[in-house]
């Protein structure tokens, strides 16, 4: 009986187990039933994208830039041109065959072994990343390499257009030059997206560093295209036809510059180290932006760019530097624009009332000595600013004006700030204050300051573009635009216009219109019988403006200034302002005021350099001519 019992029990002990197991494989059996529903459905398209994405071999296609124009839209001065660039995958090398593939190729692309190894060390060599080795390939050295491919593992090749920069010169300064990316911009530029959220930038993008390239890098920047193949584990392609997608074209960009008015400022400052600035007051769109010595962009082109830029950033004459916008000069008598602004606009001192220049003015423990040491005898305001009288805004300014009012009126007109061109890089300049001063070197100010600063000595630092938005602020009677160098964004496929850089006032001052007559009435009388009356006699058109020379280091070496603008009594529309600074490095010959005169002719009379001079009276034709002007201080 207790047999029988232990009998059922093991029985019924037995149909337990068998009933758990089979609930265990049940639920095994659904759970993988599940995870097969949602690998096939529920996630289904993720793993087959995936699948794809492992199975193709994608390549991208570089995007040309756009192109760039100068204001006539005619012919471009910035193209592409089609040319390659080698890539080399280290980790498709078989092991112990890096060496013999690096000499191979280094012998095809007609380099050292070492300049491969120096861009592919030893520790990427297991790398799947693709490495540039060499740009701007030409197409022949690209068939020999294609001939011999299986004898190089790792080794591809893609297009890669290199910018052809037509014009250059003195533009390089506004256009700019590209490169490579560094590793610094792609953490800076890696998230930034186009309008339809794809990134532009990659480890392997040309980008502007400097001039327009760079300001409107994101404009003239294209959209790279793909090509993929269907590929087995091993990289072999298995798919006929690629898909392609293609790439899309930067946009192209139209500056306001005009190349026949740069050429013509170019060839009049000459080999002169310095800069020259042709705007328009009525809108700020600067016509030629001059700065001499320059450089051909075209050096940046292949793999010694980084032996170029060390070459140019070393030369002691500064090539790269950019003079009309990024170097800072004091302003010398040019100043006494503002001066007699400041002294109309505040009736701090009667126009017509004389002041007596003996030639010297003895103030402290110091003597002012006037650029005319036997003085210019009994002078008003117009006179004062024709013969540029260092005594009378010395008298003005230190008795009647006082360094607040000075620096005051210097802001109003945009000195101290910057300018907001549209170029990546730009000096603001400097106006002092008498607070300024005393934090600074822990001194008062005192009126022998106020009489430096009168002149356009002393602290006060301004670019040549600076100089150029007073004089158009004058011309404007009291408006200031901001210059900006982009008229217009063109497609690169049908040309059209789909974007217009319009006017923006930078400054409007609330000054009273008689004053503005009464100071353009001024800058006339000073071309017409003032100290620039000769080297600016022109027949063509009417000129206003003032001279001015900066005294740097010693008695015989300064800085050559002329700001001016014409037509004289013209609507402002037609007009424009050129400002010439030739700096205290070249030899004195007071150049500024005829290389201006030079840019007046050629602008209002349709010449060229080589017409314009021999257009001008004979007289100032003999000194052109004569290269040198060599000579006293003359203001």
């Amino acid at each position: 009986m207790t047999k029988f019992f232990e009998s059922e029990n093991g029985s019924v002990e037995q149909n337990a187990k068998v009933v758990i197991l089979g609930f265990l494989i049940s639920l095994i059996f659904v759970v993988y039933v599940l995870k097969l529903f949602s690998l096939q459905v529920i996630e289904g398209a993720q793993y087959r994208k995936q699948s794809q994405t492992i199975s193709s071999q994608v390549k991208t296609i570089d995007a040309q830039r756009g192109e760039i124009f100068d204001r006539n839209a005619s012919m471009p001065m910035v193209i592409n041109t089609d040319s390659f660039a080698i890539d080399l995958i280290p980790a498709e090398i078989p092991n112990g065959h890096y060496d013999s593939v690096a000499s191979r190729l280094a012998s095809y692309l007609g380099i050292s072994k070492q300049e491969i190894d120096r861009k592919v060390p030893a520790g990427l060599r297991r790398s799947y990343t693709a490495v540039e080795v060499r740009s701007n390939v030409p197409f022949s050295v690209i068939s020999n390499i294609a001939e011999n491919v299986t004898d190089l593992p790792g080794v591809s090749w893609r297009s890669k257009p290199v910018r052809n920069y037509v014009e250059t010169g003195s533009i390089s300064h506004v256009v700019g030059y590209v490169g490579d990316i560094t590793n610094e911009e792609v953490k800076v530029m890696y998230n930034v997206t186009d309008k339809d959220g794809r990134r532009v930038y990659s480890n392997k993008s040309v980008v502007g560093k400097t001039g327009i390239e760079k300001q409107y890098d994101l404009r003239l920047q294209g959209i790279q295209g793909r090509e993929s193949r269907t590929v087995d584990v091993r990289g072999h392609v298995l798919s006929d036809a690629p898909i392609v997608e293609p790439p899309q074209m930067g946009k192209n960009l139209v500056l306001t510059i005009d190349m026949r008015i740069q050429e013509l400022a170019e060839k009049a400052l000459g080999e002169r180290v310095g800069a020259a600035v042709v705007i328009r007051p009525s809108d700020g769109e600067v016509l030629a932006l001059v700065s001499y010595p320059f450089y051909d962009q075209n050096l940046f082109n292949d793999d010694n760019a980084a032996a170029q830029y060390t070459r140019l950033a070393n030369d002691p004459n500064r090539p790269l530097l950019n003079r009309a916008v990024n170097a800072a000069y004091p302003p010398a008598s040019t100043f006494k624009i503002i001066m007699s602004t400041a002294m109309l606009a505040e009736k701090a001192f009667p126009s017509s009332k004389d002041v007596e220049c003996t030639g010297r003015v003895d103030y402290g423990n110091r003597i002012f000595h006037c650029h005319q040491k036997w003085g210019h005898g009994y002078l008003n305001m117009k006179e004062a600013l024709a013969q540029s009288c260092d005594v009378y805004y010395w008298v003005v300014g230190r008795d009647f004006l006082g360094v607040d009012k000075i620096s005051s009126y210097a802001k109003e007109f945009g000195f101290g700030e910057s300018l907001d061109i549209d170029l990546p890089a730009q000096q603001a300049g400097f106006v002092p204050t008498a607070p300024w001063k005393e934090r600074k070197y822990h001194q008062k100010w005192l009126g022998g300051d106020t009489m430096n600063m009168s002149i356009g000595q002393g602290y006060t630092l301004v670019t040549p573009l600076h100089i150029a938005n007073m004089v158009a602020m004058v011309a404007n009677s009291g408006k200031i635009y901001r210059p900006h160098l982009l008229k217009e964004v063109r497609d690169p496929a049908t040309n059209e216009v789909i974007e217009q850089v319009k006017p923006e006032v930078l400054h409007e001052s609330n000054i009273d219109d008689s004053v503005w007559r009464e100071v353009q009435n001024a800058m006339r009388y000073t071309i017409t019988d003032g100290t620039p009356a000769f080297p600016l006699n022109n027949k063509v058109v009417q000129i206003a403006g003032k001279t001015g020379t900066a005294e740097v280091g010693s008695l015989d070496h300064w800085h050559s200034w002329m700001a001016c603008y014409a037509p004289f009594n013209a609507p402002v529309e037609e007009q424009v302002v050129v400002v010439v600074l030739v700096e205290a490095t070249n030899d004195w010959e007071w150049w500024a005021p005829y290389a201006t005169n030079i840019i007046f002719q050629g602008i209002f009379a349709n010449q060229s350099y080589e017409e314009a001079v021999n257009s001008l009276p004979a007289n100032v034709r003999e000194v052109i001519t004569s290269r040198k002007h060599v000579g006293a201080r003359q203001e």
